[in-house]
């Protein structure tokens, strides 16, 4: 078994992305600006925008940060939204989800300028990812890609079994592992709620990605000896043993996974990383006019 190091190739990855700004700056350019819109104080939210943050510092980005109550209003933040579109010194921003009930998150993710949509949400960017075009692709995906790509995990000819059908993780992921690609070229099955004989699909998995949000799903006897196993899951659960009385626990059941995998991704230390780290591939891309 292999332990995929998603924090390691995280921190190569930045050490690139410094160099490229460096380069940007050596040639009279300006840093790349990335933003977040954080709305409320969810702990999740809270913790997540904060490593953002601090990624942006470690590899030379300029960061901002616009907070909003939970009160704040639609009209209010899709008019914060707009003055963000137009801001020429800002290369991309995120409004970070979920939003609270009373705003739309399509209509807000709908307002974005795609050309600074660095989350890869918009529909724009989506469609333009789902015919091959240059988008930005959302994080997650975006790093699990790089993480088969830095492991040279074999993905042509492969059986990939996705669990989740999310427009966030899910449906993207199982889109980019079928294109005609280098990192792609799978035969890739899709499952869900819905999905009758789910570990018997599971079984079938050469890489097994795990994305369905339900902490320990992932069994022993859904999966196959020799088995890719990729957990997206992120679950917040109570926890006496911890000074923030939380802990994360994925949707694979590790201990009991983990021996009959060739490779498999620990939660947390595994996806995580590598998700925020492609927000500032996003960016980069950006403030280079890569992608529009």
């Amino acid at each position: 078994m292999n332990l995929i190091d998603g924090k390691l190739t995280s921190k190569e990855v930045r050490k690139d992305l410094a160099i490229e700004v460096e380069k940007i700056l050596s040639a009279g350019g300006r840093r790349p600006h990335l933003a977040a819109v954080l709305v409320g104080h969810d702990g999740g939210s809270e913790s997540y925008v904060s490593g953002k943050m601090k990624a942006c510092e470690e590899v030379g980005f300029k960061s901002s940060l616009i907070r909003y109550e939970d009160d704040v209003t639609e009209e209010e933040l899709l008019a914060k939204v707009m003055e963000l579109n137009e801001d020429d010194g800002l290369d991309g921003f995120i409004v970070q989800l979920p939003l609270p009930k009373h705003i739309s998150e399509e209509k807000v993710t709908e307002t974005i300028n795609p050309r600074k949509d660095v989350d890869g949400f918009h529909p724009q960017n989506v469609g333009r990812m789902t015919i091959g075009m240059p988008a930005f692709i959302s994080a997650t995906p975006q790093g699990i890609m790089e993480l088969l790509k830095r492991y040279n995990i074999e993905t042509s000819g492969k059986h990939c079994v996705v669990v989740g059908r999310s427009n966030i993780v899910g449906r993207p992921m199982s889109i980019l592992l079928s294109q005609k690609s280098n990192h792609g070229n799978a035969t890739v099955t899709v499952c869900h709620s819905r999905t009758p004989n789910i570990q018997e699909v599971c079984r079938q998995a050469d890489i097994l990605i795990a994305a369905i949000g339900l902490p320990g799903f992932v069994k022993e006897d859904m999966v196959k000896e020799g088995a890719v196993v990729i957990d997206v899951g992120t679950t917040r659960i109570k926890s006496d043993k911890t000074k923030s009385g939380w802990k994360l626990k994925g949707d694979v059941d590790f201990d009991a996974v983990a021996p009959k995998c060739s490779y498999i991704t620990p939660v947390p230390g595994g996806v995580g990383p590598m998700t925020i780290t492609s927000l500032l591939i996003n960016t980069l891309k950006s403030a280079k006019g890569e992608v529009y």
